[in-house]
């Protein structure tokens, strides 16, 4: 990789956060609408029905969440139901091989963790530029001279 991207940086499966929340949105927006022209439903069902509508959109604003935010001092890793900060140090190693769902990263304590935030679902070329990205700063950033490698 040529040029480093200029941090902060945020990766994160675009086209896939899009399909989740307009999908939540359309079901939100359908099953409302549906409920109200149901004459024959009651208030109590009505609400429920709405709720349901709701919480179905909630589950895919979760499933929505994950990204990865780059920055001068280390990373962001917000997955589903979790955040981990990182310092640059603590990164080892960014990997995405074929077939795996998402990035993982080899961290210094000896464990890996997921990064959800690149993931090459449906953009698989933009993960595996994403993934590229990613390593090219943690390695540059771990040598301990990050200011020969700021574009």
């Amino acid at each position: 990789m040529s040029e480093l991207p200029a941090l902060p940086v945020t990766f994160r499966p675009s086209r896939t956060r899009a399909v989740l929340v307009s999908t939540g949105v359309a079901i939100l927006v359908v099953l409302t609408t549906v409920v109200m022209l149901l004459e024959q439903l009651g208030p109590g069902e009505r609400l429920s029905f709405i709720l349901t509508g709701a919480l179905i959109f909630g589950v895919l604003l979760m499933l929505a969440r994950p990204k990865v935010v780059a920055d001068e001092t280390g990373v962001t890793v917000v997955n589903i139901a979790s955040s981990r900060r990182l310092a640059w140090a603590e990164i080892l190693q960014v990997n995405l091989r074929p077939g795996d769902p998402w990035v993982f990263l080899n961290l210094s304590d000896g464990t890996s963790l997921p990064a959800l935030g690149i993931q090459p679902g449906i953009a698989k070329q933009r993960a595996i530029e994403d993934a590229r990205a990613l390593r090219a700063l943690a390695e540059a950033r771990s040598t301990g001279h990050p200011e020969e490698h700021q574009g």
